[in-house]
């Protein structure tokens, strides 16, 4: 067995390079500078290019530009940066850009404390950009997870044309851990959807039939919306395909449009490719107790004082079960209805004053209206001093 002492940045890093990653912009920010740092350092050991761009702005408009040349990139940064990142982060998801994006979560709100955890971005990331269109985040919970999910996060992105978020917190990047290297599982990465055939004008680059849909100089549509939640062919950089990229609404062709049914397909389109493919972007593990009436649910580093908690209290007499989220958005909506099967109370513990919990209440409550069932009571266990939920309070949650 080979162990070693290595920290969630490091192994974010790993995961990105595993992953096929070979491009990276980004702007120092506590406490993400070490991914940072790593990627320079590591990318062009492999032919790949890293930059400390001029600020975080310049760093995400890199990585579009990059992504649209048929790089594969990613980019790290804190909460500030995020707000900064919010405009070029609705152009990624109209643009159907893919690409991979780490928020470390410190506290805020502003300037907060740079150096102190907290899990309070987690509905920012939801609702940061104009349009309210759903995107994918995912929490890892251990060092090994991060090295995971990260892979997931580009296999997600690069399939499907769109922006992924991976939502660690401070503790989880700046923290060392001794973890089983055969615990390390690659993920394999799948390859955005490309025209692989020549150009000839008025005929389909994808179906080589004659097209009634393309004007005279095209021979593909950079944005097809047929089937509604298809995920359109990308072109080769550099090759004969015309593609037009625009931050407006647009038509297939990826001009500027204002006709109402177009713009009602575009908007239609953005949703339901990530809405129609929930089953296979919903992700968390369950530890189900038979005798237990409590479930916590819970993520990131949070999740690992749950589990702690929980394997304390199967050895007692507090028996509790434990559902750890790795995929926050979408929101898992059938692990979290199937995990509460069972269980009067629902403990959800996080580093903020509820967020995920709302939405966990929402999705209850309105699932027992629906089906004239009695809801399970719901609390939260919440902390915002900078310091970690215990596995101790979440076992006084439990009675």
């Amino acid at each position: 067995m080979s162990r070693e002492y290595v920290d969630g940045a490091t192994a974010i890093a790993r995961g990105a390079l595993r992953a096929g990653c070979n491009f990276y912009a980004g702007y120092p920010i506590t406490p993400a500078t070490p991914i940072l740092l790593h990627m320079l350092r590591e990318l062009p050991k492999v032919g790949g290019i890293g930059i400390q761009a001029e600020d975080e702005i310049s760093a995400i408009s890199m990585c579009i530009g990059a992504a649209m040349t048929g790089a594969r990139p990613f980019t790290a940064t804190s909460g500030p940066g995020i707000s900064l990142y919010s405009e070029n982060i609705g152009l990624a998801i109209m643009g159907e850009v893919p690409l991979v994006i780490v928020d470390v979560m410190r506290m805020g709100p502003a300037t907060g404390g740079a150096t102190t955890t907290a899990q309070g971005d987690v509905q920012f990331i939801r609702w940061g950009t104009s349009g309210g269109y759903p995107i994918i985040a995912l929490a890892p919970s251990s060092v090994t997870e991060c090295y995971t999910l990260t892979q997931r996060a580009f296999d997600l992105a690069e399939r499907l044309r769109t922006p992924v978020f991976l939502l660690p917190d401070k503790e989880l990047i700046s923290s060392m851990a001794t973890v089983d290297v055969d615990e390390y599982v690659d993920v394999p990465v799948g390859q955005r959807p490309l025209v692989n055939a020549p150009a000839v004008s008025g005929v389909s680059a994808v179906t080589g039939r004659p097209d009634a849909r393309l004007r005279p100089e095209e021979s593909y549509l950079p944005y097809d919306f047929d089937p509604i939640d298809g995920i359109p062919p990308t072109s080769p950089f550099g090759g004969p395909q015309i593609t037009r990229f625009t931050t407006s609404s647009h038509d297939e062709h990826g001009f500027l449009c204002k006709d109402p049914e177009k713009v009602g397909r575009l908007n239609d389109h953005l949703r339901l490719k990530i809405e129609s493919r929930r089953a296979e972007i919903e992700m968390g593990e369950l530890v189900r107790h038979p005798d237990a009436s409590t479930l916590f649910i819970s993520y990131g580093t949070t999740a690992r004082a749950m589990r702690e908690a929980v394997d304390i209290g199967h050895q007692s007499d507090q028996p509790a079960s434990g559902l750890t989220l790795h995929t926050l958005w979408p929101l898992p909506e059938t692990l979290i209805l199937e995990a509460v099967q069972g269980h009067q109370r629902l403990v959800v513990p996080e580093l903020n004053h509820g967020q995920y919990r709302h939405e966990i209440e929402w999705l209850i409550y309105r699932h027992c209206a629906r089906n004239g069932l009695v809801p399970p009571e719901i609390v939260g266990l919440n902390r915002v001093d900078g310091g970690l939920i215990t596995p101790e309070q979440c076992l006084q949650a439990i009675s």
